[in-house]
């Protein structure tokens, strides 16, 4: 795996030997292709991490922050190696359960302020059984996670292919784009409340 483009393109990542899975290298090209100029000075937030592959990808491209959250301690300090490998500015890792953490102090402070974010990757266990589906449920009810985006932000939701997204994602969410690569759904994401102006 390796930063695709930007001013770390080529530069090899390292990835977790725990149960993580890295976002395949054509599924984020593609990803990142359809961000275009939102990643300019953007700020990131990429959920359950892993290798930190989608947020270094953003700070390579011109992405002017990253907020990594792992839970996982090792991957922590995988993300934090690929970070001083790539010496990419703007990186912070949080070795924190994602609820807990935007729930907790540390994002609360900033979220309905200009501290919140523009693009948020959220990458969780896929819905391959009940106690993922539920994972997956309880994030994109989460109201922390809908304050925790700037209006006109995007959401980019990885999940299963084959397994139908909650029907509750439309009380919150707009889907804006979906594409599926083999067994990988991303979905574009805005805040339902949100508008863009004429």
């Amino acid at each position: 795996m390796r930063i695709i483009a930007g001013s770390a393109g080529g530069i090899p990542l390292k990835t977790p030997s725990s149960d993580t899975r890295p976002t395949a290298d054509r599924v984020r090209e593609s990803l990142f292709s359809s961000l275009g100029t939102l990643l300019y000075d953007a700020k990131v937030l990429d959920l359950y991490a892993g290798s930190g592959a989608l947020g270094i990808e953003a700070l390579s491209r011109g992405a002017a922050s990253a907020c990594f959250v792992e839970q996982q301690r090792q991957a922590c300090e995988v993300i934090q190696a690929n970070l001083d490998k790539a010496r990419l500015a703007g990186g912070l890792v949080r070795c924190a359960e994602v609820m807990k953490f935007l729930s907790g102090h540390s994002l609360g402070a900033g979220v309905e302020s200009d501290l919140g974010y523009d693009l948020i990757f959220a990458d969780p266990p896929y819905a391959k059984d009940q106690q993922t589906a539920a994972l997956l449920l309880d994030l994109i009810n989460d109201e922390h996670l809908v304050a925790a985006l700037k209006d006109g932000g995007v959401l980019i939701l990885e999940s299963m292919a084959s397994v139908d997204l909650p029907e509750d994602l439309a009380l919150r969410w707009q889907v804006r784009d979906e594409r599926c690569y083999g067994e990988t759904r991303v979905s574009f994401l805005r805040k339902k409340e949100w508008r863009a102006s004429a």
